[in-house]
């Protein structure tokens, strides 16, 4: 299928869910967070849920994180394709932008050079780790900002998809995991 496709199925069935199923679904997917070795690192970046359009939330995996005193990064939009990332404390101010994202106001810039895994959202994702996002290419060109060997982690409430994204792109960036309620895939 093609990824306009694909993001308005998605979409919609995402529509279909539940916000307890949702709350439910997001803690396991937290707790399978677990089985991933990526517990030795210290800089995670991870997006800010958007509830209107019912992501993962991601408020379990950055308690966990937190627990395990690991350095949370969370992203602004800067522009056309382009993020920022803030180091997220107790005094970060959060403000939804003009896609309902939660965004730090400021803080503490981190490099992409520091980030050792990242937690990517995804409407949908192949059996090789290709994933369809909103289709505005901040994640991709985030992802070729970082170093190659970034741990690269999907959340989603659906499993892979037995067929191939289409029109997958050169820039496409792939996943290395994805984790959903089920289970931890690897890539």
């Amino acid at each position: 299928m093609l990824k306009h496709e694909l993001r308005k199925k998605y979409l919609r069935l995402r529509k279909e869910f539940s916000n307890s199923y949702i709350s439910n679904a997001s803690l396991t997917i937290a707790n399978h967070a677990l089985k991933i070795p990526i517990w030795d690192f210290f800089y995670f970046h991870i997006f800010l849920s958007i509830e209107e359009n019912k992501e993962v939330d991601t408020l379990p995996l950055i308690t966990l994180l937190q627990g395990r005193d690991k350095n949370v990064v969370v992203p602004k939009v800067d522009g056309p394709h382009s993020m920022v990332n803030f180091l997220l404390t107790d005094n970060t101010v959060l403000k939804k932008n003009n896609w309902n994202i939660p965004e730090p106001m400021d803080g503490i810039p981190v490099p992409e050079n520091k980030i050792d895994v990242v937690f990517v959202p995804l409407l949908a994702v192949d059996g090789n780790g290709h994933r369809v996002g909103y289709g505005k290419g901040y994640y991709d060109t985030f992802l070729g900002k970082c170093r190659k060997n970034v741990v690269k982690v999907g959340l989603s409430l659906f499993e892979p998809m037995n067929d191939s994204i289409s029109d997958t792109h050169e820039n496409d960036v792939a996943l290395d995991y994805c984790i959903t309620p089920d289970m931890v895939h690897q890539f």
